[in-house]
């Protein structure tokens, strides 16, 4: 049996004026990979702000772990086992790569150890006393997932992680999502990058225009090309 770990339902937001998410529904089970789909505008990175509390207002209900949360604060919201990694990645170029690692504070106790972090991510032990910004921009996208890992998160929220990466550094993006998964995360994706996301997701949902338009399961992927087609042009 599935438990819903995210539960979302009517959610509206907005920035400052601009009225972005109108009345958006969505639900994610544990352990599942869930990717938001849509053009640039379409409200999936306005989705994922909303669910840690980083947009301007908001309504309707947002439910973590069954805990209703449209009124907490974002440091409230973490502490329940959410973890976001934001496009923009935010490191910090001042600090080593191992104290980017280690800023973020510890929310629960079934984060992953810096140990286990090094042996799921080579690179990073070997660019531990590096300053943040030296990285390449594959090792900073790595290094911004870990430091979520760290925290005992284990909802995650990832926006865009593949973009503008080689391809080789996208496979590997590909195969730390799957081994996630298999370690029981659960993984909301929000990706322009198609054939990334299409073989890692358990469930799609279709954004336009801030709202869910279509939703759909791995298995009908297939059947539902031409439909992506029309709105992504994939």
């Amino acid at each position: 049996m599935t438990t819903e770990l995210l539960r979302i339902a009517g959610l509206n937001a907005w920035y400052g004026e601009s009225h972005i998410l109108h009345g958006v529904d969505l639900s994610v089970s544990r352990g599942e990979v869930v990717t938001l789909l849509g053009r640039n505008g379409a409200g999936r990175t306005t989705t994922m702000r909303a669910i840690v509390g980083l947009t301007g207002s908001r309504s309707g209900s947002i439910q973590v772990a069954g805990q209703e949360t449209i009124k907490l604060a974002p440091h409230h919201i973490a502490r329940l086992g959410v973890g976001y990694c934001p496009e923009e990645r935010g490191i910090f170029a001042s600090l080593s790569a191992e104290e980017n690692l280690m800023l973020p504070p510890v929310v629960a106790p079934s984060g992953m150890s810096v140990e286990e972090i090094y042996a799921m991510f080579p690179n990073l032990k070997e660019r531990a006393g590096s300053p943040g910004t030296r990285l390449s921009g594959g090792e900073q996208q790595m290094l911004a997932v870990a430091r979520i890992l760290r925290t005992g998160a284990q909802l995650l929220l990832l926006d865009e992680i593949s973009e503008g990466l080689a391809p080789v550094i996208v496979q590997k993006l590909a195969e730390m999502i799957l081994a996630l998964k298999a370690r029981g995360y659960t993984i909301v994706l929000v990706e322009q990058n198609f054939r990334f996301a299409a073989p890692l997701a358990d469930r799609f949902y279709v954004m336009e225009h801030g709202r869910i338009v279509r939703q759909f399961r791995q298995s009908e992927l297939e059947q539902n090309m031409g439909m992506l087609q029309e709105y992504l042009g994939v």
